[in-house]
């Protein structure tokens, strides 16, 4: 009996010992559940913030946001997309206040400009029809430019002859290539003399040459009248004469009224018209 109760009170400290550890370990699992329940509230409330965030920012919950079956992103992926987040955010808060009238103003915007780009496009479409025109002007009037002075050239050279009873007269272009920009030179050659310009003749030759170029546009373009003043002062009878016969020659188609002091034009007028006045040297009219 002795030997059973001392096996006895061994086996009840192995049992006391073994209750002391099973209570420090249910004590440890207690403290792990209080700490697991404060944890799980601490979840719930983050989570629930989460949700009222989520509806807030993005009106969606954050249970359709993602299907339960989905992977947990590590720690980099959320740190990534938190960063987004934010640029996202810093970007939106970058734009200001919301302007409730923007789409109203976005309209009136657009259809002012749509007025000013038709107003554009018709300017463009005016400018090219405009160039058009004028790149067809242009091309017309050197057309009828160069016709008219191989016209009038031929008449000058006529004239010429006419006035000088012999010699060379014709009027050259300057720049044959560029017909509007280009000048006229009047060359002539009297008998007797060389082909010069114009300004190297006498005086009595650059009136001929001048009668003669006159006439020559004349021939060219008719006009109903021509007042003529002492054209004929310079010149010696003879060629005198050689004008009165060109005027003859036109008088069918131009009326000609010639201020004078020449005896012999008066000669060749159809009919004269003195005019007297209390000074002397009153002049002498005829037609």
């Amino acid at each position: 009996m002795d030997y059973e109760a001392a096996d006895m009170r061994e086996a009840l400290r192995a049992g006391e010992e073994d209750l002391k550890a099973l209570r420090a370990s249910g004590e440890e699992c207690h403290e792990k559940r209080s700490q697991i329940e404060v944890e799980l509230v601490r979840k719930q409330a983050e989570l629930k913030f989460l949700d009222e965030t989520s509806r807030k920012e993005l009106n969606s919950p954050v249970a359709e946001l993602a299907a339960p079956d989905d992977p947990v992103p590590d720690a980099e992926a959320i740190a990534q997309a938190r960063q987004e987040c934010d640029d996202v955010r810093n970007r939106i808060e970058s734009l200001g206040a919301v302007n409730a009238a923007a789409m109203e103003e976005y309209q009136e915007a657009q259809q002012r400009h749509d007025f000013l780009s038709a107003q554009r496009q018709d300017l463009i479409d005016s400018i090219r029809d405009t160039e058009k025109a004028i790149q067809d002007i242009d091309q017309v009037s050197r057309q009828k430019f160069a016709e008219a002075f191989e016209a009038v050239n031929a008449n000058f050279r006529e004239c010429f002859l006419t006035l000088f009873g012999g010699g060379i007269g014709e009027m050259r272009l300057t720049d044959q290539e560029n017909l509007a920009e280009s000048g006229i030179d009047i060359v002539c050659s009297p008998p007797g003399k060389r082909l010069q310009n114009v300004l190297l003749l006498s005086g009595g030759e650059k009136a001929l040459a001048a009668v003669a170029l006159l006439m020559a546009i004349f021939k060219y373009q008719p006009s109903p009248f021509c007042v003529m003043d002492e054209v004929d002062a310079p010149l010696d009878e003879s060629n005198i004469g050689r004008l009165t016969k060109l005027l003859k020659q036109m008088a069918d188609q131009t009326q000609f009224v010639v201020i004078t002091h020449s005896k012999r034009t008066m000669e060749a007028a159809q009919a004269l018209y003195g005019v007297t006045m209390q000074e002397p040297a009153s002049p002498a009219w005829c037609r």
